[in-house]
């Protein structure tokens, strides 16, 4: 994997350790087309010093409400509000996938590592991404048509232009998703 800097100046997350969404950003550049990244933006108007804001999340009272809240107030801030609504319901799935199968069952973090929501805005786009301690690749199911469970990934699929997850490590993944910043920008994308 080739290293790239990922700015942290003028950033939300600054002070916060985000070292984990590198891999992220490289592989949804890779995957769309825009790497390598350049401290300039490119033709696509993606950079390698892209906005970005995290949040560790707690396992308890209400994780997945807590992450929506923050990627909606994110993105608007971003100008990227009329895509509030799916990426609301992709960071919804995401951390509830992650505290559903990679913590243990006592809902405890392994090696205190927790689960963490990052947003990225590389260039005319949205990246959000959701890190765990577990090593289990995620995989769509497929569901009985009256199961109340097991569609979370197709709704990301769904919602997303893009989305996958890092190599698992000793350290965990990240799931992430894509959104173009505008509709208008999605309707030839698709």
């Amino acid at each position: 994997m080739t290293a790239f800097p990922l700015s942290l100046a003028g950033n939300e997350a600054s002070g916060t350790d985000c070292c984990w969404l590198a891999p992220v950003l490289q592989m949804a550049a890779a995957a769309s087309g825009n790497w390598p990244l350049l401290p300039e933006p490119g033709p696509l108007g993606w950079t390698c010093f892209p906005r970005v804001a995290t949040r560790s999340l707690a396992t308890k009272p209400k994780p997945a409400r807590a992450a929506r809240d923050f990627a909606v107030a994110t993105v608007q801030r971003w100008g990227a509000g009329e895509r509030a609504d799916d990426i609301a319901i992709v960071v919804s799935e995401l951390v509830t996938n992650a505290l559903r199968h990679a913590l243990p069952a006592s809902g405890r973090t392994q090696h205190g590592r927790p689960v963490r929501l990052g947003l990225l805005q590389p260039g005319p786009c949205v990246l959000c991404a959701v890190a765990d301690p577990g090593r289990a690749v995620p995989v769509a199911q497929e569901t009985d048509v009256l199961a109340e469970t097991g569609r979370g990934l197709h709704v990301v699929s769904a919602l997303a232009d893009l989305w996958g997850y890092t190599t698992p490590s000793d350290t965990g993944k990240a799931v992430w998703a894509m959104f173009p910043a505008h509709r208008e920008r999605d309707a030839g994308l698709r």
